[in-house]
């Protein structure tokens, strides 16, 4: 079977499996791969950033190493390399799960439960909940699906596009470790800095896709080309910007703002100015945002792939 359909086939199976399955409650793929990194760190750690490449370097290249044997073991069988792409695509994806927390709090904050949703918040994003009132956790919760629908699947569907098995399991690594030490915190400024840095690169074909296909699948797609054209480049991370501008503009709400994370208070210039405030009636509408976008995303992934394939055989 060609490589091009044993991704369409995989890939499709494994958002079918998080649709239906979401991430396991215990022993979950990503969560090892966590706990390893974290072994890689107790003895790598030094506050340089010659240590901290050895350890982006070790654990990013270890999973994409793994992916690449599976894949080598299962090339000759195509229903084996059918179900390992899709293992490998059930196991990076997050969709489902994004979509779980943030309508728990939406739920929360619908029946009034302010303090609920502040508990429920960090499951989602690490913004300081007490910080926050209840349209500033639906803002909140609104960034996350936004921000997510970029790391938790296009990403993944783009890489596995380009490098299979290898590609998917690579990404996850390279994002789970920025979420683990490329935080500009004391002691991960410097050790950090590669795994953060390469996570903007690896996050950076993904992000404008996910934008290009919120402003394709959302409500007001003019809104969200400009909102991406004029306010992305203000946001500090190079690839949350063009996702959470393109939401706004799509959603027609305000994003952005005075955010606090740790006690660390940040002023980010705002998203879309021109639209409202975020409700709680628009978590709902960005989760829907964002399953339309992951499935798009998996036809222009496939049909990418396709493609690629056509012109080099």
């Amino acid at each position: 079977m060609r490589a091009d359909r044993v991704f369409a086939y995989g890939a499709a199976a494994g958002l079918l499996g998080d649709l239906l399955l979401g991430d396991p409650r215990r022993g979950h793929p990503v969560a090892a791969f966590g706990r390893a990194a974290g072994a890689v760190e107790k003895v790598l750690w030094r506050d340089d950033r010659a240590w901290g490449v050895m350890h982006t370097a070790v654990c990013a290249g270890g999973a994409v190493a793994a992916g690449a044997l599976a894949a080598r073991v299962v090339r000759t069988s195509p229903a084996a390399a059918v179900a390992l792409t899709g293992a490998a695509t059930w196991a990076v994806v997050g969709g489902t799960s994004l979509a779980r927390e943030a309508r728990v709090i939406g739920r929360a904050l619908e029946a009034g439960d302010v303090e609920a949703a502040r508990a429920r918040l960090p499951h989602l994003c690490g913004r300081d909940p007490q910080a926050l009132d209840a349209d500033g956790i639906a803002r909140a919760v609104v960034e996350s699906v936004a921000e997510n629908t970029s790391d938790a699947v296009v990403g993944a569907l783009v890489w596995g596009a380009v490098g299979g098995v290898p590609g998917l399991l690579g990404f996850r690594a390279v994002n789970t470790l920025d979420a683990m030490v490329g935080h500009k915190s004391p002691k991960y400024r410097r050790y950090g800095w590669a795994s953060a840095r390469l996570d903007d690169l690896a996050g950076w074909p993904g992000a404008r896709l996910t934008a290009v296909l919120a402003a394709v699948a959302g409500s007001d797609p003019r809104g969200a080309v400009r909102a991406w054209r004029t306010d992305a480049a203000k946001h500090p991370s190079p690839n949350a910007g063009p996702v959470e501008a393109s939401f706004a503009g799509a959603l027609g709400v305000r994003l952005g703002g005075t955010l606090s994370y740790g006690g660390r208070v940040e002023h980010r210039p705002v998203l879309n100015a021109s639209g409202r405030s975020v409700g709680t009636a628009d978590i709902e509408r960005a989760v829907r945002l964002s399953q339309r976008v992951g499935w798009l995303a998996l036809g222009v992934c496939v049909a990418a792939r396709r493609v690629a394939k056509g012109r080099t055989s």
